[in-house]
């Protein structure tokens, strides 16, 4: 693996708070390009994959697309369009909220849950083969990006 001057082709950086912030960007968009590749052939995206999740966590329960959102790895993504996709695809169920008709209760579909079946061995391959540390490396990086987020 490159470091990460290489990557970008610079030369260097100012100081190491920078570089940091930089690696923590260009490792996420990393990821990213190779989940989107992960999801191609199944017609999904990381964040749909993200709300199947979710749904998956509160099934057999509904949730509304607020709870979504919340919820979501993404706040910036539109749950929405995001459950309106996945409708049309058969992988979730919409209907009024018996509680508050101004909501949506949505569910996961069994067509849903199967293709997170599916997908679950090779996620968790994927994860493997993208995070090449040991498990004590990956506790401590876990551990530092929980503190990093801690404010």
């Amino acid at each position: 693996m490159a470091k990460l001057e290489e990557s970008i082709q610079q030369k260097a950086f100012k100081d190491p708070y920078n570089k940091a912030v930089v690696n923590i960007l260009y490792t996420n968009s990393y990821i990213e390009t190779r989940q989107n590749k992960l999801f191609r052939p199944y017609d999904i995206s990381p964040e749909q994959y993200n709300v199947l999740r979710i749904l998956r966590g509160k099934h057999p329960e509904p949730i509304t697309v607020s709870s979504i959102q919340e919820r979501m790895l993404n706040r910036m993504s539109n749950a929405s369009r995001l459950v309106e996709k996945l409708k049309t695809k058969g992988l979730v169920n919409r209907q009024e909220c018996a509680a508050d008709r101004r909501q949506v209760d949505i569910t996961i579909t069994q067509k849903g849950l199967s293709l997170l079946q599916v997908l679950e061995d090779e996620i968790n391959q994927f994860n493997r083969n993208i995070i090449t540390l040991s498990q004590e490396e990956v506790a401590v990086l876990n551990e530092l990006l929980d503190k990093l987020r801690n404010e």
